[in-house]
């Protein structure tokens, strides 16, 4: 889990936290690895101008590089992703999640930052290669609950973990073909003959 919260506590946080709860429910078991981004903010700027990650910063990118999925959640400043989450993101070998399967998310002061994760962060990942689960999970204030309101947060958390265990099982398949999808355009060209 990838956490990009700025302050402790962080509704970031407790996002992703209740985001990798429902997915360990979904697997039944998983081993579980945090990594605040907060904590690694010196070492990702000194990573991005000396080309190289520090003693500290090596271990939480090998940890990403190495997991059979992620939980990514950010807070959504200025109408986008936290300049941390996409710092984080920035330093990890090029291919580094490549077919990974990733669930997204993010906080925000006011449900209208709600397409924050269709409008940024997909596209982060889809640069990145990542199999990006369908569901992405956003909490506004509202969302959180409280004496007079239900949790609204629920269903969502559980439809998007639900997604991530499925392709963390499933990984290494075949995904089925979309036949919506476009067709490459190598294919298209005709085959220069053998003979």
């Amino acid at each position: 889990m990838v956490t990009a919260g700025l302050r402790r506590p962080s509704s970031t946080r407790l996002l992703a936290d209740r985001l990798t709860e429902a997915t360990v429910a979904a697997l039944g078991t998983a081993e579980v690895e945090v990594i605040e981004v907060r904590d690694h903010a010196h070492d990702l700027v000194n990573h991005l101008v000396s080309g190289y990650p520090s003693e500290t910063l090596a271990p939480a990118l090998d940890a990403v590089t190495g997991a059979a999925g992620l939980i990514a959640v950010t807070p959504t400043i200025s109408a986008s992703y936290g300049a941390l989450f996409k710092m984080f993101f920035e330093v990890l070998a090029e291919d580094a999640l490549r077919d990974k399967p990733v669930l997204m998310a993010a906080t925000g002061g006011t449900a209208r930052h709600a397409l924050v994760l269709e409008h940024a962060v997909r596209p982060l990942f889809t640069y990145l290669h990542a199999d990006v689960v369908p569901t992405s999970v956003f909490a506004a204030p509202e969302d959180w609950g409280g004496a007079a309101s239900p949790d609204l947060l629920g269903e969502r958390v559980s439809r998007a973990a639900a997604e991530l265990a499925e392709r963390m099982k499933n990984r290494g398949e075949p995904a089925p073909r979309d036949p919506y999808a476009p067709v490459p355009f190598e294919s298209l060209l005709p085959r220069a003959s053998t003979e």
